[in-house]
Order: structure tokens, then sequence, then C-alpha cells
């Protein structure tokens, strides 16, 4: 049964947090779930759940000057290369889109280059910015406009 993307409560991040590995791997990114995020901005936090738990999420929310904002987005390791990523992130700009957005806006580490490919085949212009998260802390901060259709960037 393909998964149900709705609105994050508060049980989906802790089951998240529960199994983070199974999201992020060895990477251990669970202080950067602000569950502050998921209280204040919950139309725009998403879960994909199916029967067998939480296949994927995204922690994001709308700026007053009309970014969507993508905090966290993950796919559990055994549903990854079905689309879910895309469709996560389809439902995240129609929400933030309803909710003010003009734009899309996302960041990572210099090294994560499948989150580089992924968000560049999402048609993300990518730009590397200097000391964007503090002194000598480089990111990759990509953007683009809405609306979004996940067959043509």
């Amino acid at each position: 049964m393909r998964p149900q993307i709705t609105s994050a409560e508060m049980t989906d991040i802790h089951q998240v947090l529960a199994d983070h590995h199974r999201y992020w791997g060895e990477r251990d990114l669970r202080s950067l779930h602000l569950l502050a995020l998921v209280q204040e901005f919950g139309e725009t936090c998403l879960v994909a759940r199916a029967e067998d738990g939480i296949h994927g999420y995204v922690i994001g929310f709308v700026t007053p000057t009309g970014t969507g904002y993508v905090h966290l987005i993950a796919t559990r390791d055994d549903t990854r290369g079905t689309g879910l990523g895309r469709r996560l992130y389809a439902a995240f700009a129609d929400a933030a889109h309803r909710h003010g957005a003009l734009r899309l806006k996302a960041i990572t580490s210099l090294g994560n280059t499948g989150s580089v490919a992924f968000h560049r085949s999402l048609g993300f212009e990518a730009e590397i910015i200097d000391d964007y998260n503090g002194p000598g802390q480089a990111m990759v901060v990509f953007r683009r406009g809405l609306p979004f259709d996940t067959e043509q960037p």
C-alpha cells in the first residue's frame, strides 16, 4: 500500500527519532529534529505514513518573506528509490504555497552529494555559500521557484 502523506504529529516525530538510524544511517542528526518546529508549523511538517510505520518525513515552514524552507527531509532505508522523496517535496511545496510561499529553499553540507544530486534532479539551483553556518562553515544552498512540478523543474 502506498504511504499516505499527512501532517506530522508529535508521536510521529518521536517514532522517527526512535528509528533515527533507518533514515540517517550513521549520521546523528537527532539534534536537528526541533520538536518546536512541528508544534508551530504542523501544517508544513509532513509524514508519509503506512501500515508498517513512517516511510519518510519533511520538517519545514514558510518564512514571512514567502520562502518555503525545508529544514529536514528523509526517507526510510527500505523506501529509497521509490519516488517518495519527490512526493514529500511536492506535498510540502503545495502546503507551503497554501501558506504564501513563492519559492523553496533548503541547505546541506558540502559533502552530502546525495542531497545535492536529489535537489538538482528536482530543479533546484545549488550555490555554495562560504560561512553560511558560521565562520569556515560553507553550505550548499538550494533555491527554486514555485509552482513545483516533480516531472519538469
